[in-house]
């Protein structure tokens, strides 16, 4: 018998290499590289090696044609039950999509799957392979949700191609696998979990929904950074790849699309866990903003956009003399980079120095802020804190602070503005550009062009 030997393969590109090294020189990843035992007999992976030629797309072999002789026929989406996973999905599952669900352990992802197998069940067909647990593990869980299992097909199953096998003589609407780093391909003797067993397995499936038209979704497991684990090929060849997040407070997670094929890239979806599973919430901005009574200094309600709807958060801004010689920036929610950066464009353009000062943000409620728009709420929170003035509860902001100290405007400026009185703020600071061109009721709304017009607000 032929004796294994060993490559070492980078799982962030999928680079092959004869030793080990620290730095892959295709990505530039560090540590990234491990080993994996490969089989050296005469002919190993025929079979793997037929399917990678197919193609991703499941279709090739089909000759040049007119791009105009293709039917734009759209399908019927399939609704999941929940609003808001169908909001993240694009307005529901497309038939031959394949979506990757990832998430840190215990965030929730298989009873997310489960409650919508129990949902989907009763005017679709599913078929329900789990990997890491047992039959009887999951019919605990469908009895603790409280979920009818009597039309709930399932399978307990770690192979691809059996798995495949399964699906072509069941033909359900929509399959789950949980999850594909526990999965493997016949013809790879790597072990599951491997780059080779992830990227050929994803293949495997992602072929084989386009090919049948089944809707396929797959649990993914995250790194410690919150990334996905194997290669980056598997979010390449998904259709639709979603985080599902577990904030600070533990009551709720988010649901947050990364990639999407068939919708709004960055939508979120919000649910909160209770004893008998997820449940949606419907207003996410009320969650968001749980202001007390009594507003302290440094804390400002804002408008952010996530995908295709605005959502209000709460920012906290806590500025204190430094005790250090090296003062400390600290930012949770948001970009520590554009935190520095506008402190710099303070300081040059307003001569607001905070140098020896150290500087904490906050948002509220474990939410990540990525949008350009919490520039303006930023340094009102701060200029607040260092003044020791509080700001008034009613008062809302929103807009992006260039370097040359301008406030320029942000898209969804009238959606933003709609939200914030919706939600009954009276006080609304935004950019000039983004200012209603009517007079609202009962609402104020001031516009700002540079920032030092935001000292005047406090």
């Amino acid at each position: 018998m032929a004796k294994p030997k060993s490559i070492f393969i980078c799982s962030a590109c999928g680079a092959k290499y004869s030793r080990w090294q620290g730095i892959c020189s295709e990505c530039g990843e560090a540590a990234t590289i491990s080993e994996t035992l490969v089989d050296n007999a005469p002919n190993p992976g025929a079979k793997v090696a037929a399917r990678a030629l197919n193609g991703f797309a499941g279709a090739s072999g089909s000759g040049i044609c007119n791009l105009s002789s293709v039917d734009l026929t759209s399908r019927p989406r399939i609704s999941t039950g929940f609003s808001e996973f169908d909001r993240v999905l694009g307005g529901g599952i497309v038939s031959g999509s394949v979506t990757l669900i990832g998430g840190n352990p215990g965030a929730g992802k298989s009873t997310l799957l489960l409650q919508t197998v129990g949902r989907l069940c009763l005017s679709h067909k599913i078929l329900y392979v789990t990997g890491e647990e047992s039959l009887q593990q999951v019919a605990i869980r469908a009895a603790r949700l409280k979920i009818g299992t009597d039309r709930i097909r399932i399978a307990a199953e770690t192979s691809i191609d059996s798995i495949c096998e399964m699906a072509s003589s069941e033909q359900p609407q929509v399959l789950i696998v949980d999850s594909i780093q526990v999965m493997h391909v016949n013809g790879i003797e790597s072990a599951p979990g491997s780059v080779s067993q992830v990227r050929e397995g994803a293949a495997a499936l992602t072929q084989f929904a386009k090919r049948t038209g089944i809707a396929v979704f797959m649990v993914g497991h995250v790194t410690k950074d919150g990334t996905l684990a194997g290669p980056k090929i598997l979010e390449h060849c998904v259709d639709c790849s979603i985080i599902l997040e577990a904030g600070t407070d533990m009551r709720y997670r988010t649901l947050r699309c990364q990639k999407n094929r068939f919708g709004a890239v960055n939508e979120i979806g919000v649910f909160a866990m209770t004893d008998e599973g997820l449940k949606e919430v419907k207003n996410p901005s009320a969650i968001f903003l749980s202001r007390q009574e009594t507003v302290a200094p440094g804390s400002l309600a804002m408008v952010t956009w996530e995908g295709t709807r605005p959502l209000l958060v709460e920012l906290q801004g806590l500025v204190d003399l430094s005790l250090y010689s090296n003062p400390r920036r600290l930012s949770l929610g948001t970009d520590q980079n554009r935190l520095s950066m506008l402190l710099s464009v303070l300081h040059r353009h307003a001569e607001f120095s905070l140098g020896d000062q150290d500087v904490f943000v906050n948002i509220v409620g474990g939410v990540k802020v990525e949008d350009t728009s919490a520039d303006v709420p930023l340094a009102m929170a701060l200029i607040s804190s260092f003044k020791d003035r509080p700001i008034d509860k009613g008062t809302i902001a929103f807009g992006e602070i260039g370097l040359t100290g301008e406030i320029r405007p942000v898209p969804y400026g009238q959606e933003r503005i709609a939200e914030a009185v919706k939600q009954g703020f009276v006080r609304i600071v935004v950019p000039y550009d983004n200012a209603p061109r009517r007079r609202l009721n009962n609402v104020e709304v001031i516009p700002v062009r540079r920032v030092t017009d935001l000292f005047n607000l406090i």
